[in-house]
């Protein structure tokens, strides 16, 4: 299996495991898993106050999937005036973004962040040099000065 479509089928797994379906073709529905989780999100605003939250996510390719994330679901992402772009505010039920958004980000976040370290060797190892390993630990440290 091709670790793109390796990728995409584990991230079809997490949004079903946070969509709760009932059955494992549920589950299978990539697109039917995100209305489940929509709808759950319309459930508890009905119940549930939103606050606003300020995520701090300094790595760009996170920040990017934690936006598409929250305009997937419904929720609009935004930054003050003079707050740094590693800044996301996002304004929903504290139930929802504990429950279902910040642990769904997580697990996506890690499998992309896998998935990139594997791409990444692997180009290093093909293209640049076939060790892409780190660099050696020396036993001591070099004398000072020239």
């Amino acid at each position: 299996m091709d670790s793109d479509q390796g990728l995409r089928q584990k991230l079809h797994k997490i949004e079903a495991l946070f969509a709760g379906g009932a059955t494992e073709g549920e589950k299978a529905a990539a697109g039917a898993a995100a209305e489940r989780i929509r709808a759950r999100l319309k459930e508890v605003q009905g119940t549930e106050k939103p606050v606003e939250i300020k995520f701090s996510l300094p790595d760009p390719w996170s920040r990017q999937l934690f936006i598409a994330l929250c305009r997937r679901y419904g929720i609009r992402p935004y930054r003050y005036p003079r707050m740094r772009s590693q800044s996301v505010v996002v304004r929903a039920p504290r139930s929802f973004i504990d429950q279902v958004l910040w642990p769904e980000f997580g697990q996506i976040d890690d499998a992309l962040a896998d998935y990139l370290a594997e791409v990444t060797d692997k180009v290093i190892r093909e293209e640049v040099f076939g060790n892409a390993g780190d660099a050696e630990v020396v036993a001591e440290t070099p004398p000072p000065g020239p």
